[in-house]
């Protein structure tokens, strides 16, 4: 998928870039697997708000991904390839031999009229999908669970993908894309290939609307707010903030802060982090 580039007719169209969508099918997506999505804002059960910065946004329906891959052993073809406004990657609806539709998230390099498989015994090509224990060391793979049969939780965003290391007492040892290996029982699955929409990452959105369309509002700097509104605020002109390190808008330490739980029950399955310790 290339990126597409603008003459300069405006301030905002300086600089800026998308994707090119020519190679996806210009359809209207399933209806029968879509619903709803009512703006949450940034706010929680309470209407309070536990996420700064969202709100607005264009309208959306959601896609039902399907994350588990449990028909197994019945070949489905690639239908259309679709932009998902839910997510950076691009989603493939499939048609199954009985004539159920899914989508799926759709790995580089397929193409419409391609057929996929998930179960034991599958072709190691892009979009089939098998348990950890039938894929050969090496692989490269994405959406993987982490628990048994309850879908795909791992390396699903645009351009990842991870690596099947090895296998070992009843584990698979995978590298993630942050450079962690990890360690996941072998009767998970896995998707083969690498994500799609791998420019994702190289765009330049160019100006602040398009931000505003995907849902995100304003973020404004502690350090020009008041002293009542956030730690860094206040002083004459440009203060520093007056403190040892970089702190929230609730004194929480932000930068080297490490938020994980110190006794997290899936820590004995990490076998490096990733950054390095």
């Amino acid at each position: 998928m290339a990126i597409k580039s603008y003459k300069p007719t405006t301030p905002g169209r300086r600089g800026m870039t998308t994707i090119d969508y020519s190679s996806l099918s210009k359809v209207a997506p399933e209806k029968s697997l879509i619903q709803p999505v009512k703006k949450k804002s940034g706010r929680n059960s309470y209407g309070r708000i536990t996420v700064r910065h969202r709100g607005g946004g264009a309208r959306r329906k959601y896609r039902i991904i399907d994350f588990k891959r449990n028909k197994l052993d019945m070949n489905a073809e690639v239908m259309t390839l679709e932009y998902d406004p839910n997510r950076s990657a691009f989603i493939a609806l499939l048609k199954y031999e009985d004539g159920e539709k899914r989508y799926i998230l759709a790995p580089h390099g397929l193409e419409v009229g391609d057929i996929v498989r998930a179960g034991a015994n599958v072709d190691i090509k892009p979009g089939n999908a098998s348990q950890l224990q039938n894929i050969p060391v090496g692989t490269f793979i994405h959406n993987i669970e982490l628990y048994p049969s309850k879908g795909g939780q791992l390396v699903r965003s645009a351009g990842n993908m991870a690596q099947l290391m090895g296998k070992e007492n009843g584990y698979a040892l995978v590298r993630l894309p942050s450079g962690e290996m990890r360690n996941i029982p072998l009767n998970c699955m896995a998707t083969i290939g690498q994500v799609s929409n791998i420019d994702h990452s190289n765009v330049n959105y160019g100006k602040a609307g398009r931000k505003r369309h995907m849902g995100w509002r304003p973020t404004v700097r502690g350090s020009v707010m008041n002293p009542n509104d956030h730690p860094h605020g206040g002083g004459e002109g440009k203060s520093p903030i007056g403190r040892p390190g970089p702190v929230s808008p609730w004194g929480k330490p932000t930068l080297g802060y490490k938020t994980r739980a110190k006794h997290n029950r899936s820590d004995k399955f990490i076998v490096k982090r990733r950054n390095g310790k």
